[in-house]
């Protein structure tokens, strides 16, 4: 099947903090952010996720015809394994993404059933809850840092101007040992994380793309991310968004300290 194109329009490029799996059921704010999004966007021909949950040696792309629901979490409310995202995949998708991270000269592999992993049915769930549009996913290079992230979302700029919405899925601020899982939605975010997440806005609203590919030696930029494949999605949107200067969202802190900042850059 032909992907068809809409070359009518740029599409924007979106990122999301996905938060916790359970962000469907616990963090009303960012649903209610990501289903606006979602009403602002032009109708897309199809959507590209980078999510922080798929790593692989070197880039690689679904082919699947029908994505299934992954459910790779595990500790939470046994609603969110009855949820199933029944969008069909996007294969033509796939096949293009590879010939354009080739033509920039970064391998890239095909995956034949990779279905679609919590850090994009839940964001999209929101955004496109009638799940009729076609997915695929991008995973991440495994142990690739900021740098190569960016010049991978470079290369997929394109994209844009072929009606393919390009997501990147991941999390502001993620460590595991700032969270309080009992705390009320009203709590104040942690003051670390809210710092960092606040430097991050600073960093995208100026265009300063070297300081925020050396995060690390910002205000709690390490603390906030013990491992760095939840930034890295970022950067893939940062670099498939050009010259763009993000609107940011600002949903409420998860278990109060997961930051659940969104941003979308349109022309």
């Amino acid at each position: 099947m032909e992907l068809e194109i809409d070359m009518s329009m740029r599409m924007p490029v979106v990122f999301v903090s996905h938060g916790a799996p359970d962000a469907l059921l616990k963090a009303p704010d960012a649903v209610a952010c990501w289903s606006e999004i979602g009403q602002l966007l032009p109708e897309p021909a199809a959507i590209l996720v980078v999510s922080a949950h798929w790593e692989a040696r070197q880039p690689t792309v679904s082919l699947s015809h029908s994505p299934e629901t992954i459910h790779d979490f595990s500790g939470f409310s046994p609603e969110l394994f009855r949820m199933q995202y029944r969008a069909p995949g996007a294969p033509a998708l796939a096949e293009r993404v590879a010939s354009l991270l080739s033509a920039a000269n970064l391998a890239a592999d095909l995956n034949p059933n990779r279905g679609l992993d919590h850090g994009a049915w839940v964001p999209l769930s929101a955004m496109y809850p009638q799940a009729d549009v076609p997915v695929t996913q991008l995973s991440l290079v495994r142990d690739a840092d900021p740098a190569t992230h960016f010049e991978l979302g470079r290369a997929l700029a394109p994209l844009r101007d072929e009606g393919v919405l390009i997501v990147g899925s991941g999390a502001i601020t993620h460590n595991f040992a700032w969270l309080d899982w009992r705390a009320n939605p009203d709590k104040a975010p942690m003051p670390q994380a809210e710092v960092f997440t606040d430097w991050v806005a600073g960093r995208l609203a100026a265009q300063d793309i070297s300081a925020l590919l050396t995060y690390r030696s910002a205000p709690y930029g390490a603390e906030s991310h013990p491992s760095e494949e939840h930034f890295l999605p970022l950067f893939v949107a940062m670099g498939a968004a050009k010259d763009n200067t993000p609107q940011r969202y600002r949903p409420r802190f998860s278990y109060g300290a997961l930051s659940m900042d969104a941003y979308l850059w349109r022309d």
